[in-house]
């Protein structure tokens, strides 16, 4: 015995953890998180982005004040010190900075009165500036944590060394910080509440098509919704509605063709029951006998009703499979279909005679379905028609060759105006039709396989006196025709 594989990892992706998860989380609240997500993926964007716009002028805009009172510095005026040095202006008056002057041979002078915490840090590459080797440098000093500066002095052999703090920066960036963290956080707070007020009202419409959905399938209740607004939910409320429009119309069909058939099955029935009964009780030893005569004529009564009842059967499944929404694209000849129909027509009523008249049309549609109509038209001109008459046929375009008609006339007492109207109907006949045999189903599918395909269905009155019932389809003459 062989033993079937497993199904692929992806078939039972569905019913993983994860999924699983995910379905338990509602729409509302996956707007919220969504919404969510995206401002905090926009706030950090924003955020950083700030954040190193601001970083990289703040540290620009101290390089560039440091350089530019460096330059000043040693391009001004010298002042005498006790020790007879000349040294800058610059000594007395950076208050803010630290400063000092590197010689070539490593010299350095300081303010008088500085102590060595109060002096800028140097290294080699502020010796290099003084000595000429580089012509300015700017460094981070990681352990004073200050930025310094060295450029070369007017008099040459000798370098302005100044540097400056990098903590009032460093406080306004942590500052910054603080208010983009801030800001972000309550950005992305108000975004979830507005998300979550956005999701409650945009899904109020789904919660009442949820609802609906719910009733219906609890009680059977297909009134429509109410529709509000003309958006992409309001165009779902009203699809929806006209789903349980054509779900009531197909209930309401259904009750009527049952309660239509058990009330026009009721009567043969009971008939046949009867006429059985009354054989069975004849065949009992002690029950009267019956004539051959009345013997004979309950066993064709029986006959009789049974072929009602399979005709009558018939009908029902011919009309229940019409109720049916199908969709019809087969091309079909109508010519080629009305003379199938007349041969089966001719088979079955050969005591009259039919005049037929076909014109070419072709069209989408059911062959089986307008053969039956054509069958049950021809059928019906047949039963009303006198033995020897003549019963018209003619198939032919309107005069703007979009519609084709199809006429049957008979040779009968035709039918009286105040039926007219209702021949096409269920289970319709008239006062004149009850006494002759048929279930008054043909002319209702007739009228269904029309309009079905597009077309309708009249009854009137036809030239030779009889009835005349008409069915329009739509289509098209042939090709090789138009020309």
């Amino acid at each position: 015995m062989t033993s079937s594989a497993p199904p692929p990892p992806d078939l039972l992706a569905p019913d993983g953890p994860g999924n699983s998860r995910l379905q338990r989380v509602s729409l509302r609240n996956r707007v919220t998180w969504l919404a969510a997500i995206c401002v905090a993926g926009a706030v950090a964007l924003v955020s950083v982005a700030a954040f190193l716009t601001v970083h990289d002028s703040l540290y620009e805009q101290v390089d560039d004040n440091l350089t530019e009172r460096a330059v000043e510095a040693a391009h001004g005026p010298l002042v005498r010190t006790p020790d007879l040095q000349q040294v800058p202006v610059a000594f007395y008056n950076a208050a803010n900075f630290k400063i000092s002057v590197l010689f070539a041979n490593g010299t350095e002078v300081h303010p008088p009165d500085v102590d060595s915490r109060s002096r800028p840090p140097t290294s080699y590459q502020e010796l290099a500036v003084a000595r000429g080797e580089i012509a300015e440098s700017l460094r981070t000093d990681e352990r004073t944590n200050s930025r310094i500066v060295a450029v070369p002095t007017g008099a040459g052999g000798a370098a302005v060394v100044m540097s400056t703090s990098l903590r009032p920066t460093q406080q306004t960036l942590a500052q910054l910080s603080v208010v983009l963290v801030v800001m972000g956080g309550a950005g992305i707070l108000l975004a979830a509440a507005a998300g979550t007020t956005v999701a409650r009202a945009g899904l109020r419409p789904v919660q009442r098509l949820t609802a609906a959905t719910e009733r219906v399938a609890l009680t059977g209740d297909l009134r429509p919704i109410p529709v509000s607004g003309d958006d992409e939910l309001a165009r779902l409320t009203t699809s929806f509605n006209r789903m349980l429009g054509a779900l009531a119309e197909s209930q309401e069909r259904q009750r009527r063709l049952v309660a239509d058939a058990g009330h026009e099955l009721r009567t043969p029935l009971t008939s046949l029951r009867t006429n059985l009964e009354l054989l069975m009780a004849s065949a009992r030893p002690d029950a009267p006998e019956l004539s051959e005569q009345d013997r004979d004529e309950m066993f064709a009564d029986v006959q009789a009703q049974v072929t009602e009842l399979s005709a009558l059967v018939g009908d029902l499944v011919e009309l229940a499979r019409e109720d049916t929404p199908q969709v019809v694209h087969e091309p079909v000849d109508l010519v080629e279909v009305v003379e199938r129909a007349l041969s089966r027509a001719q088979r079955r009523a050969q005591r009259v005679e039919f005049d037929v008249r076909l014109h070419p049309w072709r069209m989408m549609g059911d062959a089986t379905a307008l053969e039956r109509a054509v069958l049950n038209l021809l059928d019906n001109g047949a039963k009303w028609s006198p033995d020897g008459a003549t019963v018209r046929v003619e198939l032919r375009p309107d005069p703007g060759a979009r519609h084709t008609v199809l006429e049957v006339a008979d040779a009968g007492p035709g039918i009286a105006p105040g039926d007219r109207p209702y021949v096409f109907e269920r289970f319709y006949r008239s006062s004149d039709a009850r006494t002759l045999p048929g279930s008054g189903l043909g002319l209702s599918i007739v009228k269904q396989v029309a309009e079905r395909h597009g077309g309708a269905v009249w009854a009137g009155e036809a030239p030779e006196g009889g009835a005349l019932l008409r069915m329009t389809l739509p289509g098209r003459v042939p090709d090789i025709q138009q020309h």
